[in-house]
């Protein structure tokens, strides 16, 4: 392996996994703060993407106000996921908000597929040229990628630092019943927790979408990424999802030439059993937060 093919897989690996953050951190925020296992955001990922693609297709002439409008769309649905279903599951076992999530996930993409069919759709985006910089090649379609995705990363950091909300639920993450005799009502806050993370996965949807094609399940296969990612960062740490995304995005990509990209997933699961066996709680994570 040459340094230059070193080099692109390791951007093409970066930028899957700017990708793959945005999910991981929706379900970090949540997992840490709600305590709850939302298996649904691949699926509100995937809502987003039709959506921009909607709005896009639609009228709506500036991409940007059609990824604006997706993500509000996203933020609205996991909304609307909280208030009508799991808000009523707080008391029960965790496997049951799962399957419940689960559940939720069928239903997007079953009414997905009736609603829009099956066939690959593409965002009607002109086709660039990948600049060429001694044989390393950068596509500016990646570039758009990977900023879109650290400004919605910096956006929540913004949120939860320096916003009296962002700086309660961050409260209600580190001890929820601190917060709670403080007079910090959690309630109150899951319209901002919840906004957030389908704002998020919403985003990531049209990433996804920007760099191939859509289909119903595109979301789906994001899902288990994500997850790991999370875990691996540390349940309930932003700031591990992240560093989780990248390394699952470039474990994955530095593989492909020695199992080829149908295996290079197991090669990201590998690193993350690899990982736990010396740190259980993950990179960030603490062992209450994993209790």
């Amino acid at each position: 392996m040459n340094v230059t093919f070193f080099i692109n897989l390791l951007i093409n690996g970066a930028v899957e996994g700017l990708v793959i953050a945005l999910p991981a951190l929706a379900l970090t925020l949540v997992m840490g703060i709600a305590r709850f296992p939302n298996a649904s955001v691949g699926d509100t990922m995937t809502v987003g993407a039709y959506a921009a693609l909607a709005l896009h297709g639609g009228g709506v002439g500036l991409f940007a106000l059609a990824v604006a409008g997706a993500a509000a769309c996203t933020a609205l649905l996991s909304w609307l996921g909280w208030k009508l279903i799991f808000s009523r599951l707080v008391r029960s076992a965790m496997v049951a908000s799962l399957l419940a999530s689960i559940g939720l996930a069928f239903v997007m993409r079953s009414a997905l597929g009736l609603g829009v069919g099956h066939a690959p759709r593409t965002f009607d985006l002109p086709l660039v040229r990948a600049w060429n910089f001694g044989g390393i090649k950068v596509l500016p379609t990646d570039l758009a990628i990977a900023a879109a995705s650290l400004a919605a990363v910096a956006s929540v950091f913004a949120v939860l630092t320096l916003t009296d909300a962002g700086r309660k639920l961050r409260a209600i993450a580190d001890n929820p019943e601190l917060a709670r005799m403080s007079g910090i009502r959690s309630a109150r806050l899951m319209w901002l927790l919840w906004g957030l993370a389908g704002a998020l996965a919403g985003l990531g949807g049209v990433l996804i979408g920007v760099k191939g094609v859509l289909t119903p399940e595109i979301g789906w296969e994001f899902v288990l990424p994500a997850f790991a990612a999370m875990i691996l960062g540390g349940i309930g740490s932003p700031i591990g999802a992240m560093v989780g995304a990248m390394l699952m995005g470039i474990a994955q990509e530095l593989s492909v030439p020695l199992v080829g990209p149908s295996y290079k997933l197991v090669v990201a699961f590998a690193v993350l059993i690899a990982v736990l066996l010396v740190r259980p709680a993950g990179l960030f994570g603490t062992a209450e937060a994993v209790r």
